[in-house]
């Protein structure tokens, strides 16, 4: 099944390190984006129960929600989608998938993705050390991808005006939901 809006410009990535700012972070993002729900490191039970929440508040704020993992698992959840890696299988919902290079835009091409998050554009708090793509080398990848970039990785309204030349779609992030609201 796919999402029933249009495919979102902005999306919130959740993390286990936003703690309670996870809850302002949502209420932040303009209605209508995404949020793709991570929380790896919470035990199963615990992450369903986080889930469950944050899909109460998306439903009441018209968020599309993905849930990171195998979309197999998103669909016993009831999310509208799944992000990652990996084979596409029909009927399993939207599906958005994390790129870094043109290898993997490529095989997440192929593999039936709908969305890609090609990351880091600059650098994040989320991969510290981690060389970013800068917006040269991020804009030749986004302008080879065929199907929409979210731009990830060091985001803000403003860097993400930036990238609009490259034909970004839209952007994801983890901190500027939180800590700048007013950066949308």
């Amino acid at each position: 099944m796919r999402p029933r809006q249009p495919l979102p410009r902005t999306w919130l990535m959740t993390d286990e390190r936003q703690g309670d700012l996870l809850w302002a972070a949502l209420r932040n993002v303009p209605r209508g984006s995404g949020v793709i729900f991570r929380h790896y490191s919470l035990a199963p039970a615990t992450r369903r129960a986080m889930f469950e929440r944050v899909r109460r508040v998306a439903r009441r704020r018209g968020l599309l929600l993905l849930l990171a993992g195998p979309p197999s698992l998103a669909r016993a959840w009831h999310a509208d989608g799944s992000h990652g890696r990996g084979p596409c299988h029909g009927g399993t919902g939207f599906r958005s998938a994390p790129v870094h290079s043109l290898p993997e835009i490529r095989a997440a091409e192929r593999a039936g993705a709908d969305l890609l998050l090609l990351s880091p554009a600059f650098a994040t708090a989320s991969h510290p050390g981690r060389a970013p793509l800068g917006p040269l080398r991020f804009g030749m990848l986004a302008g080879g991808a065929r199907l929409p970039v979210i731009a990830l990785g060091g985001i803000t309204g403003q860097r993400a005006r930036r990238l609009r030349p490259f034909g970004i779609w839209g952007w994801a992030a983890i901190d500027a939901w939180t800590n700048q609201p007013a950066a949308r």
